[in-house]
């Protein structure tokens, strides 16, 4: 399992052009991706959701455009630098003004139990030190019948396992070093993805947390998916 300081000491270092680089290494396809979480999102018709890993804010300044007024909306991280930049972003938008960041660790929410009727977590449980630990603490902030969505990476479609080990190993460690100047840290984050469990794995993973009502939906040939589930 990854280590906590050392994955918060790596995004710190690379908070400034974190933005830039994922979007030039998907393509620009990560929009799309966060398009699908936000759809599913609006469909549920929360009253207040939590964006657990908000990084610098992408998730939840999307979820905030489609939402009705009042909605609350928060933002979590542990990583302070990242938090940073997504206020710097609030800033440049008064659409985006009642949108709440906090420090807090995944593993330990400082929040209390019952608190959100919807918790969104984009590319952040694969770095989480223990994963089923980080579940039940979502768990435990949802109400009962809240609604849990995770996209993250997964395992692609067997025929094209090759080609998309060999592009992580490759050549998103060099792009993202010219784009970061931070070559190890991508690195990690390869190394993440690879590990990571496939759709029926993660699907499992999930039910143990105890949620239940488990679907998962494959993107961009199974190179992504996307997880929903009930509290």
């Amino acid at each position: 399992m990854p280590d906590s300081n050392a994955v918060n000491t790596m995004f710190a270092r690379i908070a400034g052009r974190y933005d830039l680089a994922n979007h030039l290494l998907s393509g620009g396809v990560d929009y799309w991706w966060r398009q699908r979480l936000v759809r599913a999102v609006h469909d549920a018709e929360p009253g207040a959701v939590l964006d657990l890993a908000t990084g610098s804010g992408d998730v939840v300044f999307a979820l905030a455009d489609g939402l009705p007024p009042g909605v609350q909306l928060t933002g979590m991280d542990f990583c302070q630098p990242m938090l940073d930049e997504a206020v710097k972003k609030r800033a440049t938008d008064p659409r985006w003004a009642a949108i709440d960041f906090r420090q807090g660790d995944g593993m330990a929410l400082p929040l209390p139990a019952a608190s959100y009727d919807a918790l969104t977590i984009s590319f952040g449980l694969r770095n989480m030190a223990d994963r089923h630990q980080a579940l039940q603490e979502m768990r435990r902030v949802l109400r009962p019948g809240g609604r849990l969505f995770v996209l993250e990476f997964s395992q692609p479609v067997f025929w094209f396992r090759p080609v998309y080990y060999a592009y992580l190993k490759f050549i998103l460690p060099a792009v993202a070093a010219v784009v970061t100047g931070d070559r190890s840290a991508y690195e990690y984050l390869c190394g993440s993805i690879e590990q990571f469990p496939g759709r029926e794995a993660m699907s499992a993973e999930i039910r143990r947390a105890g949620f239940s009502s488990v679907k998962a939906t494959g993107l961009s040939l199974g190179i992504v998916a996307l997880h929903e589930a009930c509290a």
